[in-house]
Order: structure tokens, then sequence, then C-alpha cells
């Protein structure tokens, strides 16, 4: 069962995984939240669950993930870990009656997701996806002109998304593919997120191919390029790599009518421009830019307080691993791949 929450709960939230981005973003959006605090961090090592608490200033920190879930101030967890772990963690976790936000892509193959989905759901437990993309005030700006109608009807989108992944973040990442690495579960799925929540549409199929060009082992791939038709029509073409240092990021998206142009959006920060391009010209879209990941946290603790729906939920997280898994098989197999074709092995 899980637990009773209001809006003057004062709410508890575990950490499992002492990673970067908890590290960096996580704890200052959840602490951000009124009523909510992060009660403790869990990491297989002891020593780097006390350092992480003793700088992020978290009372507890634990080595095992059942004292962690044992603990009764806690009543959320936010899920960071490699991701070949988030599968029994969120399983285990809601067992245990605590809400989940969890880090993308939810899995390595979409039985396991649905599995997480579903158990969450059994338990009575709200589940979320940490997309953060589609919580920046550039993608939101982006769906609501184009639902408006300010492009006509949208025909092509191109997402650029090559970067260079720094030397703290290479690890796993680069070489272990039983961790899920690689730039396709890294920084595609990403991208089939915020297409997705920017076209209101689902993807339909891919074709891809995939490359290895400095950084990355043991059969994983550094940089990829695909193609993607989705439901309403619209092409979308995707350069994702962790090999570009000065490419910067954006994203595209063409109508009938017009075009709407983003540029350096495709970022953890609250940065980024959007420019409508029709026939009266130009015009540089007013944007109230603000932390993503403090939104995005906002938005969760409205859904476990009932007050309103999360931003990416677990339902999300599958469909954007989906198209994600989609694009690894057409890469690998030289063939168009459907969404929603993939057997349970997944890669």
């Amino acid at each position: 069962m899980s637990q009773q929450t209001t809006a003057s709960t004062r709410m508890g939230w575990g950490l499992i995984g002492a990673s970067t981005i908890a590290k960096e973003h996580m704890v200052n959006a959840i602490n951000a939240q009124a009523g909510h605090h992060v009660q403790a961090v869990f990491s297989t090592s002891q020593e780097r669950a006390e350092n992480f608490a003793s700088v992020a200033g978290i009372p507890k920190a634990y080595d095992s993930l059942e004292a962690l879930l044992a603990d009764s101030q806690v009543q959320i967890v936010y899920i960071s870990t490699t991701n070949e772990l988030h599968h029994a963690q969120v399983l285990t976790a809601a067992a245990a009656g605590k809400h989940v936000l969890c880090e993308k892509p939810l899995a390595l193959n979409l039985k396991d997701a649905q599995e997480m989905v579903k158990a969450c759901e059994k338990a009575g437990v709200v589940m979320a996806t940490n997309h953060h993309l589609r919580n920046a005030a550039t993608h939101q700006a982006m769906r609501d002109l184009i639902a408006s109608g300010a492009i006509g009807q949208p025909l092509f989108a191109r997402v650029f998304h090559a970067v260079y992944l720094p030397p703290h973040l290479q690890g796993w990442r680069l070489d272990q593919p039983q961790a899920g690495g690689g730039v396709i579960l890294d920084i595609t799925v990403h991208d089939m997120d915020t297409l997705r929540f920017t076209l209101n549409s689902e993807p339909i199929e891919v074709v891809g191919m995939s490359q290895t060009a400095s950084m990355a082992q043991q059969g994983l791939e550094d940089g990829v390029m695909a193609v993607v038709r989705f439901a309403n029509g619209t092409l979308a073409q995707l350069h994702d790599a962790f090999t570009v240092k000065n490419a910067g990021t954006g994203i595209e998206y063409h109508g009938d009518k017009g075009s709407l142009i983003g540029k350096n959006v495709m970022t953890q920060q609250p940065v980024g421009e959007v420019i409508l391009r029709n026939a009266n010209g130009e015009t540089n879209i007013e944007l109230n830019h603000h932390n993503l990941y403090v939104k995005g946290v906002a938005s969760f603790c409205d859904a476990v307080h009932q007050r309103g729906p999360v931003a990416a939920t677990g339902l999300d997280g599958v469909k954007s691993l989906a198209a994600a898994l989609a694009v690894v098989k057409a890469c690998q197999l030289g063939t168009r791949q459907t969404i929603g074709s993939l057997d349970s092995e997944g890669v």
C-alpha cells in the first residue's frame, strides 16, 4: 500500500544512487520544493554514500537498499543508478510503498520497463520518468506553437544533439554494454521523448546508422544518425554523438506554413532561444526560462499530493525507450524497424 500524503505532509526523499546528476541537479531540485527534502542516500559503497551525504547536507547514508527503503522518513525515491539496475530497484521500491521518480532509460528492454510501470500501479504509488527536456521553456513554447497551428501541418523535424561527453561522465557509458551504455540509450532516448512531447504524436518507424569513432568500446556506439516517421506524418532527422566538441545543439520543426528554430535547447541548462519563421519574417519568441529539474520535480510532487500530473509518466518512459531500442535495432540490422516490434530481449 502506498503511504498517505497530504499537501501539508513533510515528505522525505531517498536517493538510490550517489550519482553526478543527483549531486549537480536533483538534490537542489528536491530541496526547493515546499515540504520536501532529501532524507537519505544509498550507494553500494558506504564511504561514497557518507561522502555524498556530507557534501549535500543529507542526514542519512546507507550501503543497503533495504535499509533505505525501511526508513520510515523516506516516502519517495529518486533512482539514478546505472541503467541495468533500474528494473529491480523500481520493483523493490514499489513493493515498499515508495513513490518513484526514475532516470531514463527506464530499463534495457521493454518487458522490464512495462513491468516497472505495472508494479507501481499495483502498489498504488506515483511513478514518473525523469525526462528533463520536456520541462524546458523552449520545448514547451514550441509544443504550444505547433498545437496552435503557428507552422501549419508539421512536415519535418531536425534534432542536433551531438555533444562531447565530459571526462567525469565517460566511464560505463562508453564501455559497458551490460549497463546500457552507448549514445542511443543516453541521448537518442531524450530526443524521442522531446519529439513525442512537442509534436504530440508517436513515432512509428525508424531507420538509422551508428558510428564508433574514437570513444566507445565493447561494441557500443558513440554517434548515430536516424530518421523517424511519426504517426502524424512528420519525418524527423536525429544526429546524436558523444564525440563532437563544438557543434552546438538545436531542434527545428518545419511545417507547410512556417518553421520553428530552437537554438541551444537540447541541454540541462535553462537557456536557448526559439524563432518563428514564416511569410511575415522572423519573430523571437518570448521565453520565461526556469530550472528544468525544479519544474519536473514540482510536477512530481503535485502528483504525489494529487494536485496534478507528472511531467513524464512511466508510460512515457516506456514509449521513448521503445523508440530508442528501435534505433538500436535499425543500426544493428541495417533495416527499417517498426516501433513496438522489438522482442523482450531488448539490446
